[in-house]
């Protein structure tokens, strides 16, 4: 590899060494010392310092050209250890200069490649998410619908006793229909697609609590940047699977949702004043907010809240 200046690293070491050897030769051939068949002490210690003094001055210089390589490895180490990596500083010259702006080249590219695999990998979850819905509307809710006619149909011919059993039945036929629809709701959030995420968290917290003893609080800082759409659905998804569980296990009076802009980032948080979750708790539904977090290049925490309940804070970049 060339530097700005057309020598490799291995170029330079040779010719710092032989400048060194070339110039103790001349001291050797042209100065006025000489050794002895029997070398006196004090041509010794002529000898002996001017060795020293080539191994400092190849020190020097050797050193002077190795030491920011030295220091671009130390840096390496230390932006490694970061989440996302950083980029190194970039010395002003030399061929540590060229290294640095090679590494980070190479570190943008392969955060390039990350997130353009991480979108992908989020398109086929919510594909497959699309298409169990359309399956659970068209296939069980479509036999669901068709054992509701039949029991009706039943009904109309049975006597009282029969048909108050099938009216049970057709009840529970009912509660598994529209649980299966709900189903699907979660699945595909149509209103986000249809109407953007400031509805879409209305419509969610309506839904799922608007049964329920547990008062919702909203806070939506008006004016938020437009975000893309993959950002768009992991703020939904995050929100849908922390007021869910609020909803199935959180036994909950209050829960605040709020969305604003802090900086750069976007920051959804979800407060409860129910019970809490477990410290070190990890389940499929922290895990599955955490990987779509990062899929997106955002950060999910899961912890008690002060005073109790449990708060779930995602920060994404907008």
């Amino acid at each position: 590899m060339l530097s700005a200046h057309g020598f490799s690293l291995s170029s330079r070491v040779i010719a710092i060494n032989g400048l060194l050897f070339a110039l103790g030769t001349a001291l050797l051939a042209f100065s006025p010392a000489t050794v002895s068949s029997r070398p006196l002490w004090s041509e010794v210690i002529v000898l002996a310092v001017g060795l020293t003094v080539m191994i400092v001055a190849n020190g020097v210089l050797v050193g002077g050209n190795l030491r920011p390589l030295d220091r671009l490895v130390s840096q390496l180490d230390r932006a490694r250890s970061t989440e996302p990596i950083e980029r190194l500083p970039v010395p002003r010259s030399g061929i540590s200069h060229d290294l640095a702006e090679s590494v980070n080249d190479l570190l943008g590219r392969i955060e390039s490649g990350q997130r353009e695999s991480s979108l992908a990998a989020l398109a086929a979850q919510e594909a497959e998410r699309a298409r169990i819905a359309q399956e659970l509307h068209d296939g069980v809710g479509q036999s669901l619908t068709a054992v509701l006619l039949e029991i009706g149909a039943l009904t109309d011919d049975a006597d009282p006793e029969t048909a108050r059993a099938l009216a049970g039945v057709r009840e529970a036929t009912r509660a598994s229909l529209d649980e299966v629809r709900g189903v699907a709701r979660q699945l595909r959030p149509h209103v986000l697609e249809d109407l953007g995420l400031r509805s879409a968290l209305a419509a969610l917290t309506t839904e799922l609590f608007s049964h329920g003893a547990t008062h919702v609080r909203r806070g939506i800082m008006p004016g938020l940047p437009e975000l893309d759409d993959p950002v768009e659905l992991v703020v939904f998804r995050v929100a849908q699977e922390a007021l869910t569980n609020v909803a199935r296990h959180g036994r909950a009076r209050t829960v605040e949702l709020t969305l604003n802009q802090v900086g750069g980032d976007v920051v959804l948080t979800v407060d409860d004043d129910g019970i809490g979750i477990p410290t070190g708790a990890a389940g499929t539904g922290v895990r599955g907010m955490r990987e779509r977090a990062t899929l997106v290049g955002g950060h999910l925490e899961v912890g008690r809240r002060d005073g109790g309940g449990t708060r779930v804070r995602l920060v994404v970049p907008a």
